[in-house]
Protein backbone atom coordinates (compact mmCIF):
# COMPACT_ATOMS: atom_id res chain seq x y z
CA UNK A 1 0.00 0.00 0.00
CA UNK A 2 1.53 3.54 -0.99
CA UNK A 3 2.25 6.12 1.48
CA UNK A 4 0.73 9.53 1.83
CA UNK A 5 2.74 12.24 0.74
CA UNK A 6 2.48 15.51 2.84
CA UNK A 7 4.69 18.45 1.82
CA UNK A 8 5.28 20.44 4.41
CA UNK A 9 4.99 24.58 3.33
CA UNK A 10 8.81 25.30 4.67
CA UNK A 11 9.42 22.31 2.07
CA UNK A 12 7.19 23.66 -0.67
CA UNK A 13 9.05 27.40 -0.13
CA UNK A 14 11.98 25.55 -0.69
CA UNK A 15 11.33 24.51 -4.28
CA UNK A 16 9.64 27.16 -5.40
CA UNK A 17 12.44 29.31 -4.14
CA UNK A 18 15.12 26.98 -5.76
CA UNK A 19 12.74 27.05 -9.22
CA UNK A 20 12.81 30.98 -8.80
CA UNK A 21 16.54 31.30 -8.69
CA UNK A 22 16.84 28.67 -11.59
CA UNK A 23 14.09 30.33 -14.11
CA UNK A 24 16.64 33.39 -14.00
CA UNK A 25 19.19 31.37 -15.01
CA UNK A 26 16.98 29.40 -17.61
CA UNK A 27 13.03 29.14 -17.60
CA UNK A 28 13.54 25.79 -19.27
CA UNK A 29 16.00 24.29 -17.00
CA UNK A 30 13.90 25.80 -13.88
CA UNK A 31 10.93 23.58 -15.19
CA UNK A 32 13.19 20.49 -15.59
CA UNK A 33 13.69 21.03 -11.77
CA UNK A 34 10.30 21.42 -10.66
CA UNK A 35 8.88 18.65 -12.57
CA UNK A 36 11.99 16.63 -11.00
CA UNK A 37 11.76 17.71 -7.65
CA UNK A 38 7.99 16.62 -7.44
CA UNK A 39 8.75 13.57 -9.12
CA UNK A 40 11.57 12.31 -6.79
CA UNK A 41 9.16 13.56 -3.78
CA UNK A 42 6.33 11.35 -5.43
CA UNK A 43 8.61 8.37 -5.38
CA UNK A 44 8.68 8.58 -1.82
CA UNK A 45 4.68 7.14 -1.85
CA UNK A 46 6.52 3.37 -2.93
CA UNK A 47 9.24 2.30 0.12
CA UNK A 48 10.56 5.51 1.72
CA UNK A 49 12.42 3.45 4.23
CA UNK A 50 15.16 2.41 1.33
CA UNK A 51 16.29 6.13 2.05
CA UNK A 52 19.10 6.06 4.43
CA UNK A 53 19.19 8.50 7.62
CA UNK A 54 20.25 12.05 7.13
CA UNK A 55 23.51 12.74 8.51
CA UNK A 56 22.00 15.21 10.94
CA UNK A 57 19.42 12.86 11.80
CA UNK A 58 21.14 11.53 15.52
CA UNK A 59 21.40 15.32 16.40
CA UNK A 60 18.11 16.34 15.98
CA UNK A 61 16.46 13.24 17.86
CA UNK A 62 14.70 12.73 14.45
CA UNK A 63 14.35 9.64 11.93
CA UNK A 64 15.46 11.89 9.08
CA UNK A 65 16.36 10.37 5.85
CA UNK A 66 16.62 11.81 2.74
CA UNK A 67 16.69 11.14 -0.81
CA UNK A 68 19.22 12.53 -2.95
CA UNK A 69 17.83 14.63 -6.27
CA UNK A 70 20.24 15.77 -9.20
CA UNK A 71 24.06 15.25 -9.59
CA UNK A 72 26.84 17.33 -9.25
CA UNK A 73 26.35 20.59 -8.47
CA UNK A 74 23.03 20.59 -8.77
CA UNK A 75 22.48 17.96 -6.11
CA UNK A 76 19.54 18.43 -3.59
CA UNK A 77 18.11 17.03 -0.53
CA UNK A 78 14.84 16.02 -0.02
CA UNK A 79 14.44 15.51 3.74
CA UNK A 80 11.66 13.59 5.03
CA UNK A 81 10.35 11.60 7.99
CA UNK A 82 7.52 8.07 7.82
CA UNK A 83 5.00 8.65 10.37
CA UNK A 84 2.60 4.87 9.72
CA UNK A 85 1.55 5.58 6.25
CA UNK A 86 2.59 8.82 6.03
CA UNK A 87 5.96 10.18 4.15
CA UNK A 88 6.29 14.16 5.85
CA UNK A 89 8.73 16.43 3.31
CA UNK A 90 10.07 18.30 5.82
CA UNK A 91 13.50 20.29 3.72
CA UNK A 92 14.71 20.25 0.51
CA UNK A 93 18.17 21.58 0.77
CA UNK A 94 20.95 22.09 -2.05
CA UNK A 95 23.69 19.45 -0.76
CA UNK A 96 25.99 22.23 -0.59
CA UNK A 97 24.29 23.94 1.94
CA UNK A 98 24.95 22.83 5.95
CA UNK A 99 23.03 20.61 7.54
CA UNK A 100 19.83 20.85 9.23
CA UNK A 101 19.87 23.15 12.47
CA UNK A 102 16.66 22.18 14.93
CA UNK A 103 15.57 25.55 14.47
CA UNK A 104 14.87 24.89 10.69
CA UNK A 105 12.40 22.50 10.97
Amino acid sequence: MPHVIDIFPRAMADIEAKVAWQSRQSVSSSARLHAGLLAAIRSLANNPERWPLADEATDLGLDLRELLYGRRRKMYRILFTIEDQTVNVLRVRHAAQDRLSPDEI
